[in-house]
């Protein structure tokens, strides 16, 4: 029988950045940790790929052994933070089917293989959580999972990587170009060596999918999800943006459709300044819920970071840590719903058309005509002279239309005499 003061027994996987925050601060924060909890947080084991200390760290608790450390009879609960996705996944299958919990921050593991993780929590009767998952200490997925669970969610919009809205943020700000917001990004560390997981868009990816499942209680995986990054956006771009009375952001929007089923998206949008997303800067997060009954909601704050991040774990911690002491736990999947993904084609958007065409009577009706002819309304035309070469610069905004319409039309247009060179196509949010 467990005593009524044992201590709650902590093993850690990966102390990196966030790892090391994680310790020093169930460490230094153990009498507050046990206060909120009701037993003591007790870190037993920190598995990391080569023995070095870290400072303010018992080197005693190193090990190079995770499956060692995670078969400890002794072991309460299992903190991940090592990312990837093997041998992750089985290590923390192996914990949860050994009846231990489990808090992690690993976006690309939940959206690839977060169902069968909670398939085997739910048949252990113990807990998975993961708010550090995404936008590091913003607190969306409790939300999401527990306070908004009776209302019905119609949309989720998020800048959720926080690199690409710095680069982007610098482009509209200093004017840059892309190689040198990016190169910024990398010297003040909001960029890796190799940005391609944040600039193509496959981190916002993993966490779209996280959000659209548990907004709209189905399975969303990475493969669901139409992604497109930030690397092919130009100073031209901004610049429309900005004549626009827009900004450019990297945005995952995850959304109910007309026919019910889910869209789930991220692509570089045109976001009007108007709208809350528009004023997130630098590198922070933030997340927009839409819902029937409680309305528009905004969570915004540090995506990323050691000690933001390291709190979105804490908090998992301390909660996962409550429900074993009292012998509970808590909200499980909800994934009882299974609408469907919306054919990429088929989404509806706002776009803006950036083209230049012979500047001569008939074209624009022409191309007003073309895009009529598959449904696509003009909303906006802006044009002005270029070059003095006999074209002129022509941006067209239109109403909510279908992707697969917008492509068609481009490609027609592509291949008139009326059109010199490639359009350029960027979607934009709003109705």
């Amino acid at each position: 029988m467990t005593k009524p003061d044992a201590p709650v027994r902590v093993a850690m996987l990966g102390c990196g950045t966030v790892g090391s925050q994680v310790a020093r601060i169930l460490v230094e924060q153990a009498d507050d940790l046990r206060a909120r909890v009701g037993r003591p947080l007790e870190l037993v084991g920190i598995a990391t790929r080569t023995r070095r200390d870290r400072p303010g760290i018992d080197p005693a608790l190193f090990t190079t052994d995770a499956a060692a450390l995670v078969a400890r009879p002794d072991v309460d609960l299992v903190v991940e933070l090592m990312g990837g996705l093997h041998p992750t996944l089985e290590l923390l299958m192996d914990a949860v089917a050994a009846g231990k919990s489990v808090v992690t921050a690993n976006k690309a593991l939940l959206a690839q293989h977060g169902g069968q993780l909670f398939e085997a929590a739910e048949d252990a009767g113990v807990d998975i959580y993961y708010e550090a998952a995404v936008a590091g200490a913003i607190p969306i997925i409790r939300p999401l999972r527990e306070s908004l669970v009776g209302d019905a969610v119609t949309a989720v919009k998020g800048i959720v990587n926080g690199t690409t809205n710095y680069i982007l943020d610098q482009m509209h700000t200093t004017g840059a170009d892309y190689g040198d917001a990016l190169a910024e990004a990398q010297q003040l560390g909001f960029a890796e060596a190799d940005p391609t997981a944040d600039v193509e868009g496959h981190d916002a990816a993993a966490k779209a999918a996280i959000l659209a499942s548990l907004a709209f209680h189905t399975r969303v995986g990475l493969d669901d999800v139409d992604r497109e990054g930030i690397s092919s956006v130009t100073s031209d771009d901004i610049a429309a943006a900005e004549q626009l009375g827009c900004v450019m952001k990297l945005l995952a929007d995850c959304r109910v459709s007309p026919d019910g089923t889910i869209a789930v998206g991220v692509h570089p949008s045109l976001v009007p300044v108007s709208h809350p997303l528009a004023g997130v800067r630098g590198a922070f997060n933030a997340v927009f819920v839409e819902s029937i009954n409680a309305g528009q909601l905004m969570f915004m704050g540090p995506g990323a970071g050691g000690s933001p991040t390291a709190s979105a774990v804490l908090g998992d911690v301390v909660t996962a840590a409550r429900n074993r002491v009292r012998g509970v736990a808590g909200p499980g999947e909800s994934a009882y719903s299974t609408p469907g993904i919306t054919d990429p084609g088929a989404v509806l958007s706002r776009h803006h058309l950036a083209l230049v065409v012979r500047d001569e009577p008939g074209v624009l009706a022409r191309i007003a005509t073309a895009l009529a002819s598959r449904g696509v309304s003009i909303q906006a035309v802006h044009q002005e002279q270029f070059g003095g070469s006999g074209t002129a610069r022509l941006g067209i905004t239109t109403h909510l239309a279908a992707v697969a319409a917008i492509a068609t039309v481009v490609a027609g247009l592509e291949a008139s005499d009326d059109v010199a060179g490639p359009i350029r196509v960027l979607r934009m949010e709003g109705n």
